[in-house]
């Protein structure tokens, strides 16, 4: 019976398999360290780059926060959100945190509007190719200051086919452009600078731009952090968002802080971020 000599080669066969096996369970056993890659290229352009926030022990199940700058979309660097990296990561604990840059909009002329709005697209879907290599999972949450709250909101409302985006949390970000325009003369230059055009002149990037203009039933749950004294985004552009979540019953916060202006430090800062973690875990599961 032929099968008494392949019996021995069998079994010597499995032992191995099996050994191999057990290596390979101790080998995944193992928590990964933290790990900072910085200035990792998203496109070719010297300002398509992001810094990526490993945190030790991560897995597949490990969501991401993304970091999106403000400066009217002519301004503005990660590195000014590099120092509030670890406080995030202390509130978060377990998340990785990508600190992204954009490509910036000059005189009405260059990298103009939807520039902007694809760069953060592309930085994205570059994080979304890569969670293997990371060993992240595909959930992410969106946190932007001012022009960097305006493309959270409409990446998150607009360019998110796959519902990767769980959450968002807008710093005093604009929301509609057409209205912002009509507010005083250094909100039209701001917009005219990022965008080439008045309202005027081509009311179709102003809608196409717009984050209220893409609220379905089915947008990310989203906190609104607002300044009531804020005289560049003022209260007005939250109360139109807020409204708009409402009507289509979207989760959301609208946090109004009566006297800030365009942005806060200290307690309220503290506050801000305790709101937001109870938002997210209240609403991310």
């Amino acid at each position: 019976m032929k099968y008494r000599y392949y019996l021995p080669l069998l079994l010597s066969l499995m032992s191995f398999l099996l050994s191999c096996k057990k290596d390979n369970d101790l080998e995944n056993a193992v928590p990964l360290p933290a790990a900072v890659i910085l200035d990792t290229a998203y496109g070719t352009d010297p300002l398509q780059k992001m810094d990526i926030y490993l945190p030790s022990g991560r897995d597949g199940h490990s969501p991401t926060i993304v970091l999106i700058h403000g400066g009217g979309w002519s301004g503005g660097d990660k590195n000014e959100l590099t120092s509030s990296v670890k406080g995030i990561q202390d509130i978060f604990p377990g998340y990785a945190v990508v600190n992204i840059n954009y490509r910036l909009a000059k005189d009405g002329v260059t990298n103009v509007f939807p520039t902007q709005e694809n760069d953060v697209k592309s930085a994205i879907e570059t994080i979304l190719r890569n969670t293997g290599e990371f060993h992240i999972s595909d959930d992410l949450i969106l946190i932007g200051f001012s022009a960097g709250g305006h493309l959270a909101l409409l990446h998150g409302y607009k360019n998110d086919p796959g519902k990767n985006v769980k959450a968002i949390v807008d710093f005093f970000g604009p929301t509609d452009l057409a209205a912002l325009s009509n507010i005083g003369l250094v909100q039209a230059l701001i917009l005219f600078n990022a965008t080439g055009k008045t309202y005027s002149q081509h009311q179709e990037i102003f809608i196409q731009s717009s984050p209220v203009n893409f609220v379905t039933k089915d947008s990310p749950p989203t906190i609104i952090l607002q300044g009531g004294k804020d005289e560049l985004v003022p209260p007005s552009q939250a109360a139109i968002l807020n409204n708009k979540l409402e009507e289509k019953h979207v989760t959301h916060q609208l946090v109004l802080y009566p006297e800030e202006g365009h942005g806060w430090t200290g307690i309220n800062l503290l506050d801000s971020f305790e709101k937001i973690k109870n938002f997210i875990r209240a609403n991310i599961k």
